[in-house]
């Protein structure tokens, strides 16, 4: 069984990673493998809104034309068991690696033929705010309908603030032995 983690952050030793490590040592004490991709690390565009409808291919069938590497991507999240998505929070939402990687995903999973293979997948969303904290449980909140267009199964969304970290990350590792103790339908 594997644990894919998706991760808007830019830093491999901030606070979001340090949720996303939870959850990822969590789901490795149940045995399962665990992959992290860091999304400001990889070559994925926008979505061009390809033609004069503002949509494009990807409405027709279930593929996008940018040559980049959304589709490995793509590829990576149907063979995971369950996929964590990890945002750090700016201004109360998604930042903007999650964001165009998800409005490129909610395209090709709501128009044509489903994504094999995602349609149910269990997902879980983790949104960690630095500052005031403030901010986490909106952007949980916009991740978790996001998602659910995509058609993933939110099992679990957790907002974290700078300030409740350190608790959070015993929960975050919770989940993930959770996680790895389930059948993948969760």
């Amino acid at each position: 069984m594997n644990l894919l983690i998706i991760s808007g952050s830019r830093n491999p030793e901030g606070q979001t990673a340090r949720a996303a490590n939870a959850i990822a040592e969590g789901a490795s004490a149940g045995g399962w493998g665990t992959e992290t991709v860091f999304l400001p690390a990889s070559r994925i565009e926008r979505c061009r809104q390809c033609d004069d409808d503002g949509w494009g291919l990807c409405r027709e069938g279930v593929h996008c034309v940018i040559e980049d590497g959304f589709a490995a991507l793509v590829d990576k999240v149907r063979q995971a068991d369950v996929v964590v998505f990890a945002n750090p929070v700016y201004f109360s939402d998604l930042s903007e690696s999650l964001r165009a990687f998800l409005d490129r995903l909610r395209r090709i999973c709501v128009h044509g033929a489903r994504i094999d293979r995602i349609e149910g997948k269990p997902a879980v969303g983790v949104c960690v705010a630095g500052g005031g904290g403030g901010g986490a449980p909106k952007c949980a909140a916009h991740l978790e309908q996001i998602l659910a267009t995509c058609g993933f199964d939110v099992v679990d969304m957790v907002p974290v603030r700078r300030q409740n970290l350190e608790m959070k990350l015993d929960v975050l590792r919770a989940v993930g032995r959770w996680l790895a103790s389930k059948p993948t339908s969760v």
